[in-house]
C-alpha cells in the first residue's frame, strides 16, 4: 500500500497550500518538521504560511461567499455526501497518516479517529436536510443566514476529527472557510483538502493554510474580512485568539481545556464503573480535552477501586503504533511527552499514592514518546495534578465521604467541559449530573452521540459543536418584519 508520505509527495501536496481551488506554493519561507512520535525521527518538512498566504485565502473565501451562501441546501448536502464517500474511500490512508503524525495506535485510528471524524460529515448533512432556514412568527420572518468567512483552528490530538467537526457544519450552513490545522499534525489536513477538491466544492469555499499560532493563527483572528473564528486548543491559546479578534468584533467560538470528573456513586457496579472509567480516561492516551481524568470515589471503597483500576491499566499495551497487539501508541509530540513526565513528578512530590505507572518510558521502550499509564490515589482536590490539565494517561483518584462532597469536588476546577456519573439509582445519577457545571455529562458510559452538542462552561470555552447546535454556531439570525 502507498504510504501517506508517498501519496502526498507523488501528488505534490507537501509543499503547497490549497487556496481558491488550487494547490499553491506558499508566499513565505518558514518551515516546520513532522516528527514520528514512535521513533522521534523527522519524517518530512513542510512550509509554514505567513500574512500574505492568509490574505490570499481570506480573499478567496470572501469572493466565494457571495455565491456559496445563496446555494440551495440540497446542493450543499449533495457535496457533503460526496465528501463523506471520499473520506471513507481514503480511510486506511488517513489512519496510517494519523499513526505517523501523532502516534495513534493503528487499531484505534481505524476504529475511532477516522470513523468518528467521518460521522461529523454525515451528521452535518443530516442536520442540513432537516433544518428550517425561515420561520414564521406572526407577520415576521425569522431567518438563519451564514455568518460569512470562518477561520477554523484545529489541534493535534484528534486531527481529522476536529477538522470535520468544524468544517462540515460550517459548509452546511453556507459559510466559506480558511482552515489552519495544527503545525504538529498537518498531513491529515492535506488529505482532507484533497477530498474537498475531488468532491467538487467550488473554488474558494474551502481554503487550507498551514502555519503556527503566533503568525497564521493571529493573522486570521485579527483579519477584518474574517467574520468568525473557531478554535479548539488550550485555554491559553483561546484567550490569545479572543484578544486578537476583539477589535474587529467577530464571533469567537472556543473549545478549550478540561479536567473532567468521573463521579462513582456508592451503589455503582465497581468492576464496570472503574474499569471503563480507566479506559475512558486513557482513550487516545488521555490526549482529549474531555478525558475523565479525575475519578471521584467513595472513600469506604477506595482500596477495592485501586485494585480494579490497576488491573485495568495493566491490560493496556503501550508500544509500536503499527503493531496489531498495541492498544496505545506514543504521545503525539515531544513537548507533550515532557509535560506529562513533569506532572507525574509533581504528583509524586505532592505526596499522591502511585497505584501504577510513574515517570519514564514503559519497559523495553528506549526511544519514542511512550508514557507509562499512571494512576494516582489519595489525591486531594487542591493538588496541582487534580487542577491542571495534564493531557496524558494520568488518572487522579480522589476520595469523598458524602455525595454532596463528591459534587463539590467535581465542580472544584476552572474547567467545565465534560463529566461522567456512575450509579444504579438513576434518580440520584441524574440529580448529581444536574449539579455538575459542565457542557456534556455522560451517565453510565453511554454510546457516543454525534448529535449531542459538545462544549464548555467556565474556562473550557464557549459555543457548541456537533449536531444542530454545531451548525447554529455558523448562522446569524435576521428578522424581517412584514414578510408574511
Amino acid at each position: 500500500m502507498t504510504t501517506p508520505l508517498e501519496h502526498l509527495s507523488r501528488n505534490g501536496r507537501l509543499g503547497t497550500f490549497f487556496i481558491d481551488g488550487e494547490w499553491r506554493a506558499p508566499r513565505g519561507n518558514g518551515q516546520a518538521a513532522v516528527t514520528n512520535p514512535a521513533t522521534e525521527e523527522v519524517v518530512t518538512r513542510f512550509p509554514l504560511g505567513n500574512g500574505e498566504d492568509v490574505n490570499a485565502a481570506v480573499s478567496a473565501a470572501r469572493r466565494a461567499f457571495a455565491t456559496w451562501s445563496r446555494t440551495e441546501p440540497e446542493y450543499r448536502a449533495g457535496l457533503l455526501d460526496c465528501l463523506q464517500a471520499l473520506l471513507e474511500a481514503r480511510s486506511e490512508l488517513i489512519a496510517q497518516c494519523l499513526t505517523l503524525e501523532m502516534g495513534a495506535a493503528i487499531g484505534y485510528a481505524r476504529a475511532a479517529q477516522v470513523p468518528l471524524a467521518i460521522a461529523h460529515v454525515k451528521t452535518a448533512r443530516d442536520v442540513l436536510t432537516a433544518f428550517t432556514f425561515v420561520e414564521q412568527r406572526g407577520h415576521t420572518a425569522v431567518t438563519r443566514e451564514p455568518v460569512g468567512v470562518c477561520a477554523l483552528i484545529t489541534p493535534w490530538n484528534w486531527p481529522l476529527y476536529q477538522i470535520t467537526a468544524k468544517v462540515a457544519p460550517a459548509l452546511a450552513a453556507g459559510c466559506t472557510i480558511v482552515l489552519k490545522p495544527s503545525e504538529l499534525s498537518p498531513l491529515s489536513a492535506l488529505l482532507f483538502a484533497e477530498a474537498i477538491e475531488e468532491a467538487g466544492f467550488p473554488a474558494g469555499v474551502f481554503n487550507l493554510v498551514n502555519g503556527d499560532g503566533p503568525c497564521v493563527g493571529a493573522a486570521l483572528a485579527s483579519h477584518p474580512d474574517v467574520d468568525m473564528i473557531s478554535i479548539t486548543g488550550s485555554t491559553r491559546a483561546g484567550i490569545a485568539v479572543a484578544q486578537a479578534a476583539a477589535p474587529t468584533v467577530k464571533r469567537v467560538a472556543q473549545e478549550l481545556g478540561g479536567k473532567s470528573p468521573n463521579v462513582i456513586l456508592p451503589d455503582a457496579d465497581l468492576d464496570r464503573a472503574v474499569s471503563l472509567g480507566i479506559a475512558a480516561a486513557f482513550r487516545n492516551l488521555g490526549q482529549s480535552c474531555s478525558a475523565p481524568t479525575r475519578m471521584i470515589v467513595p472513600r469506604a471503597q477506595l482500596s477495592e477501586i485501586e485494585s480494579i483500576a490497576k488491573r485495568a491499566a495493566d491490560d493496556i499495551v503501550v508500544g509500536d503504533p503499527l503493531a496489531a497487539t498495541t492498544t496505545h501508541g506514543a504521545i503525539a509530540n515531544g513537548a507533550q511527552f515532557d509535560r506529562i513526565q513533569t506532572m507525574i513528578g509533581v504528583g509524586i512530590s505532592e505526596g499522591a499514592k502511585v497505584v501504577t505507572g510513574g515517570q519514564g518510558r514503559p519497559g523495553g521502550l528506549n526511544a519514542g514518546f511512550y508514557v507509562k499509564p499512571t494512576i494516582f490515589s489519595e489525591v486531594r482536590t487542591g493538588m496541582r495534578i487534580a487542577q491542571e490539565e495534564i493531557f496524558g494517561p494520568v488518572v487522579c483518584v480522589i476520595p469523598y465521604e458524602t455525595v454532596e462532597e463528591a459534587v463539590t469536588i467535581a465542580n472544584d476546577t476552572v474547567y467545565g467541559l465534560g463529566a461522567h456519573v456512575q450509579g444504579k439509582d438513576m434518580d440520584v445519577v441524574k440529580d448529581v449530573a444536574s449539579q455538575i457545571r459542565a457542557g456534556q455529562v455522560h451517565l453510565n458510559y453511554p454510546a457516543w452521540d454525534p448529535h449531542a452538542p459538545f462544549g464548555g462552561f467556565k474556562q473550557s470555552g464557549n459555543g457548541r459543536e456537533y449536531g444542530l447546535e454545531g451548525m447554529l454556531e455558523y448562522l446569524e439570525v435576521k428578522s424581517i418584519l412584514g414578510y408574511f
